[in-house]
């Protein structure tokens, strides 16, 4: 099996805390050992937003601005491919075919950004269709897809399923909202409907819950199903 991990940065090194890299680390250890072809996308976090506003002050253009927050993405990578030693491949992979080729030797590839204008929640949705993986799985701060922050809005509902078109419009009414923010972009929404790719979005601060979502499909987030495809969440005893 095919999967593609995205792990915010917040939830892979809050505070640099090497407890946390190596617990997430060791989940993805856990499915290459059971068979999995493993791509891991890792985000920038709170450093990304401090340097980010460091630089706005500096006066820094905003493509300076994605640049930079591309290179703190890139750090995280670093520390996860620490880590993981010999299991991932040297250093993070900058495009998707570099991606892909590493995924293909059985190496854990493991990038940041890409370009400017293009999160790392795009990114990994991105590289699932461009390696046509079997799950995309994202390791967030939350719980899941809600149709309103839950950090705004106490009465947010949680949403245990949908399908990919209405997890855009979620997204898309999420994001209208100011000061709100959604647990993937609009973009990597998109991506998703379009690739048809099955995906779950999960609270990933601890990394039992990555293995348990892939190996069992067994995980409290929501399960994004294809259109036209079978409700059941059955990917994961394909291997």
């Amino acid at each position: 099996m095919r999967v593609v991990v995205s792990i915010g940065g917040s939830v892979l090194a809050p505070d640099l805390a090497h407890e946390r890299v190596e617990g997430h680390a060791d989940a993805i250890e856990e499915l290459a050992d059971a068979g999995c072809e493993i791509g891991a996308v890792v985000g920038g976090g709170g450093v990304a937003r401090d340097y980010i506003g460091t630089a706005r002050e500096l006066g820094a253009n905003e493509i300076e601005l994605d640049d930079i927050g591309i290179d703190v993405t890139r750090l995280n990578a670093r520390l996860l491919i620490a880590a993981l030693g010999g299991r991932a491949a040297p250093s993070p992979a900058k495009t998707y075919e570099d991606a892909g080729e590493a995924m293909r030797r059985d190496d854990v590839a493991v990038m940041g950004g890409v370009v400017a204008g293009q999160t790392t929640d795009a990114v990994s949705a991105a590289l699932a269709e461009y390696t046509d993986a079997d799950l995309l799985l994202y390791a967030t701060s939350v719980p899941g897809v809600f149709s309103a922050d839950p950090n705004e809005d106490e009465d947010a509902k949680h949403f245990e399923e949908m399908t990919a078109g209405e997890l855009v419009d979620i997204i898309a009414d999420v994001e209208m909202n100011a000061g709100s923010s959604a647990p993937v972009d609009l973009l990597a929404a998109k991506l998703i409907e379009r690739s048809g790719v099955r995906t779950i979005v999960l609270d990933g601060t601890d990394p039992q819950r990555i293995v348990d979502a892939v190996l069992r499909g067994e995980h409290d987030g929501t399960d994004v199903i294809p259109e036209g495809t079978d409700d059941q969440m059955t990917y994961w005893a394909d291997g």
